[in-house]
């Protein structure tokens, strides 16, 4: 039975609808609820990405997109032919490995995928004159740890200790590099740094979220390795509003967004893995966990955004505060797990909805960016 999809057409001033999209990584757990919402507005969704790595997997559940492919980032002639047959005006890049400790097992492969595969298509976008925008997403992870606690900034200097967040602090310097050299004066291109996003929908391995409720639906407890740790936690799509305000300003032609963005959660979401797990715990008191004693890869202590450029400049707000996103997170995956059903579109909706009441730039059908600035 095919998805029933809101009418959402209104939404970033219309911008989106009848809008060639391409979406790389729309088989994983972000690039899913894309592609979602990209339908939901009317865009024309091309996609392309690895097969789905879960079972089930999001993007299954959904149902892919039906101009959509299955693309390794790291052969340069299928991502070329990709692009070239989708004819996209805006490409939204999603596609990686996206593991931090996964990295450490493959690192070539996560380098291969996240730097070379980005180089890839961006010499894709290079031969293709229809594209007019890329939004290219990487990760907090990206910039180099230093002593304290302070917020990253979009111009602190980029690092990275691991394979995983070395990648995406390379992607941020080569997506720069194609802006300045090759792209100036026809396509827009700015890069989107997002903190730990949860939500219904992820199924990856070695992922807190995704372990805990596998383990609460089949009756074990998860062993918490990092307990202390702190780190930007929200709700999905809180990051993909930006993203989607960002492609928005770029297809309008607006060169001040262009550049490097931070989207992350409100200071109340700048909490503990144990915080965290007991605001689960409460909405699904059949997650139980243990102390993980064991030995594991270095993971950085803390990371925190500061995202007053994407407020002061696009008008972007998380929706959803830390309370919302883990009690929608815990309630989609107890209805998939107790009552077979999929909650997606209801919680694409009610999020809309709810950035509404708060007055959101993006949920007006005549916004404009002079609008947002204002």
């Amino acid at each position: 039975m095919a998805l029933a999809l809101p009418d959402l057409s209104a939404l970033f001033g219309g911008t989106y609808t009848g809008r060639r999209v391409l979406v790389t990584g729309h088989t994983g757990f972000k690039g899913s609820w894309l592609t979602l919402w990209l339908r939901a507005m009317g865009a024309d969704v091309y996609a392309f990405a690895l097969p789905p790595a879960t079972v089930p997997a999001h993007a299954t559940l959904l149902g892919e997109p039906r101009s959509s492919r299955h693309v390794d980032l790291r052969n340069a002639q299928a991502v070329r032919d990709a692009v070239r047959d989708a004819q996209p005006e805006l490409v939204l890049h999603l596609g990686a490995l996206a593991l931090v400790r996964e990295s450490y097992a493959i690192p070539v492969d996560t380098i291969e995928t996240n730097v070379m595969g980005l180089v890839h298509l961006l010499e894709a976008v290079r031969t293709t004159p229809s594209v007019r925008a890329v939004v290219t997403v990487t990760s907090d992870k990206c910039y180099r740890i230093t002593p304290g606690a302070r917020p990253f900034v979009e111009d602190d200097p980029l690092g990275g200790h691991d394979p995983y967040s070395a990648s995406k602090a390379c992607a941020e310097l080569l997506a720069a590099c194609w802006r300045d050299s090759f792209f100036a004066g026809r396509v827009l291109l700015a890069t989107a740094r997002a903190g730990n996003v949860i939500g219904g929908g992820d199924w990856a391995a070695d992922r807190l979220v995704p372990d805990l409720v596998r383990a609460a639906a089949s009756g074990r407890a998860v062993g918490i390795r990092a307990p202390h740790a702190v780190r930007p936690w929200q709700h999905v799509l809180d990051p993909l509003a930006g993203y989607l305000q960002l492609g928005a300003r770029l297809l309008d032609g607006d060169e001040t967004a262009e550049g490097a963005w931070n989207f992350g959660p409100a200071p109340d979401g700048h909490v503990t893995v144990d915080e965290l797990v007991t605001g689960l715990q409460l909405a699904w008191p059949s997650i139980r966990t243990t102390r993980d004693q064991g030995t594991h890869p270095h993971e950085t202590d803390i990371l925190q955004l500061d995202c007053r450029r994407a407020q002061q400049q696009l008008g972007w707000r998380p929706v959803w505060d830390l309370a919302t996103s883990i009690q929608r997170t815990a309630q989609w995956y107890r209805m998939v797990y107790e009552q077979g059903e999929l909650r997606s579109v209801d919680d694409l909706v009610t999020y809309v909805r709810d950035a509404a009441r708060a007055g959101a730039p993006w949920t007006r059908a005549t916004t404009r960016r002079h609008e947002v600035a204002a």
